[in-house]
């Protein structure tokens, strides 16, 4: 059991936790959330005992073993099987004693000891955790130096995992890892023998993999049963409860308060006033639990182009001489927004520069609008910033024209206020920086929006922003991110990226995450299953076919609409008077372009009608 009692502690004199007190029963699975700066981090070392208490005090059971992540497992020549295997110390202390060890007594001892641990199969369960964090069997082999900080990262989580610690502290594990590894990470953790508290903004693994939130909020700590989802609709209902009280309290203390001034200088009412006023004075306030900031994103609008705005044929993408994805034949519209799926290491990221335009194409041939514009979002991008330069620097130097005003607005819309905005890059937060990074990749209104991993580094009022700006947006969207719940809200297409081939996923993300957790298939599981038993949808279900189906009908009639304009102008006569001829060639390849989209549109809309009627039978 941890216990935290009455602990108090502040930095440079401001206290960041104060009489805070939380009970976390051996076991269980905790989210710890709270607002960026709230001290999340410190209550960890905190708890690890890296900083001191100025009150109260923090029990764990007695010989209770405490594990965080590293914040990296250095470049050596151990391989990462090796590195991992080492961070169960007692089992290597056992093993090396074993070596050397000559009474029978205590060598009988240390092989008891090494089978009550399960020293045996350390090396298949190390493996197993390497290969659930996205490292082939010949890549648990390499040495740790042969991989970049981030894939190091990975291996300092793995470590942490198999020495297997009675308190597993975890600061946002998902950071470092794609969708498949995020995924495995929350079966893993849900399945964790001892107790968990992870710092997360990560609303899928708040909500799969913990069974409880502890609020760091004002200072203090609450505890709250339940995941993510029952946290905030708890939260939310006693927002509106107290808000209800405190402004009935007001009303009355606004009564009071004009009683007072009426009559407080009236000899025959002062008695009932000076009663008033001890009334008020002992009236404690109700103050409502502070409603998150949520500093929306404010993506510029693009003016419309005529579909495809990117179409390639049998394409082929790599590096040097080497194709990753082959044979590529995709197209995009302006109103697409489309999930990159896939294994790590599968060519999502070398299909989003691709279709970018930061890789060429080695066979085959990519099509782009002439007028199309795109912004791309990498995690890389926020190494490539400036550090000695505030984001305003960085604005006047991409918009040198613009007035200083103009600029300060455009960095207040992606909720970088006055303070950030003279501040130098290396000292604002990993959110602001990715702030910055997606405003200058938006900054010219891009047609074609491509974001790999956007919300690392965000917070969930971040997130809530993100998807809120992402669904008003009017360009396409190419998302790679680990974040269900934004994948969910925002694609409406999936793409897997798989054996050198991109093709539409059919089903939903539930269905691909039952995928990736799925055992692998052996003979014996592959007799044929059971037909199911047909179900009667659910109302949530039909709804949701017919939000689609509407969305196929208004995408016909701006296509039909569009149509309509381009016969008009195909049938003008002085279209084709001498001298125009390259001109009716480009309007009857828009006019060809059109109609392509269109009888694609016609096959979505039968196949959105087709489910409809499916569904409703």
């Amino acid at each position: 059991m941890l216990k935290l009692e009455d602990i108090s502690y502040s930095v440079e004199g401001r206290p960041l936790i104060e009489n805070a007190s939380a009970v976390i029963p051996t076991g269980h699975k905790v989210g710890l959330v709270g607002r960026n700066g709230s001290g999340k981090t410190t209550l960890f070392r905190l708890i690890r005992g890296e900083l001191t208490l100025e009150t109260g005090r923090i029990t764990l059971p007695a010989r209770a073993r405490i594990g965080g992540v590293a914040q990296e497992v250095p470049g050596s020549e151990v391989s990462l099987l090796d590195t991992v295997l080492a961070a169960d110390t007692e089992r290597a202390a056992l093993l090396a004693e074993a070596e050397t060890a000559t009474d029978p007594a205590r060598i009988a001892e240390v092989q008891t000891r090494l089978a009550d641990i399960d020293a045996w199969s350390a090396e298949a369960r190390a493996a197993t955790i390497l290969r659930g964090l996205g490292f082939t069997s010949a890549e648990q082999a390499m040495p740790c130096s042969a991989f970049s900080g981030g894939w190091r990262m990975r291996v300092a989580l793995a470590a942490v995992l198999f020495s297997a610690p009675d308190l597993l502290l975890l600061d946002e594990p998902t950071n470092y890892l794609d969708l498949e590894g995020a995924l495995w990470l929350e079966s893993y953790l849900a399945k964790y023998p001892h107790t968990v508290l992870v710092i997360s903004h990560d609303r899928g693994l708040l909500n799969r993999a913990v069974g409880a939130i502890l609020h760091l909020e004002n200072r203090g700590l609450t505890l709250w049963q339940g995941p993510y989802d029952q946290f905030a609709r708890q939260r939310a209902e006693q927002r509106a409860v107290l808000e209800a009280q405190a402004k009935k309290q007001a009303a009355r203390r606004a009564h009071l308060q004009s009683f007072v001034d009426r009559f407080k200088a009236k000899a025959s009412k002062a008695k009932q006033a000076q009663s008033r006023v001890k009334m008020l004075e002992k009236m404690e306030s109700i103050t409502p639990p502070e409603e998150a900031a949520q500093k929306a994103f404010s993506f510029p609008e693009p003016e419309e182009l005529s579909p495809p705005i990117v179409q390639t044929d049998t394409a082929s993408v790599g590096y040097d001489s080497t194709a990753i994805l082959r044979r590529l034949n995709l197209r995009i519209d302006q109103d697409d927004r489309i999930a990159l799926l896939g294994r790590n290491g599968e060519g999502k990221s070398t299909l989003s520069k691709l279709l970018a335009g930061r890789l060429p194409v080695m066979e085959g041939d990519i099509r782009r609008s002439s007028k199309l514009r795109i912004g791309y979002f990498a995690q890389h991008q926020l190494d490539e910033l400036e550090p000695d330069e505030s984001p305003l620097q960085h604005l006047r130097r991409v918009r040198p024209d613009e007035n200083p005003a103009k600029l300060r607005a455009r960095l207040a819309g992606f909720g970088l206020m006055a303070e950030q905005a003279e501040t130098e890059v290396r000292r604002l937060s990993g959110g602001q920086k990715a702030r910055l990074s997606l405003l200058l990749a938006t900054l010219d209104a891009p047609h074609m929006l491509i974001l790999d991993e956007p919300t690392n580094h965000l917070d969930m009022e971040s997130r809530e922003g993100l998807v809120e700006a992402l669904t008003a947006y009017s360009g396409a969207v190419i998302l790679v991110s680990h974040d269900m719940h934004l994948l969910s809200l925002v694609a409406d297409r999936l793409w897997l990226v798989k054996d050198g081939a991109v093709t539409p996923f059919e089903e939903d993300l539930d269905a691909y995450r039952r995928l990736l957790l799925s055992p692998p298939k052996t003979e014996s599981s592959e007799k044929p299953a059971p037909k199911p038993k047909p179900r009667r949808a659910s109302r949530d279900e039909i709804l949701a076919a017919r939000a689609e189906l509407r969305k196929c009908e208004e995408r016909l009639d701006k296509l039909n609409a569009m149509r309509d304009k381009l016969s008009v102008k195909l049938a003008d006569p002085a279209l084709y008077e001498p001298g125009r001829v390259g001109e009716v060639e480009t309007w009857q390849k828009k006019y060809a372009e059109l109609m392509d989209g269109l009888d694609r549109a016609e096959e979505l809309w039968m196949t959105a009608q087709e489910k409809l009627d499916a569904l409703e039978a």
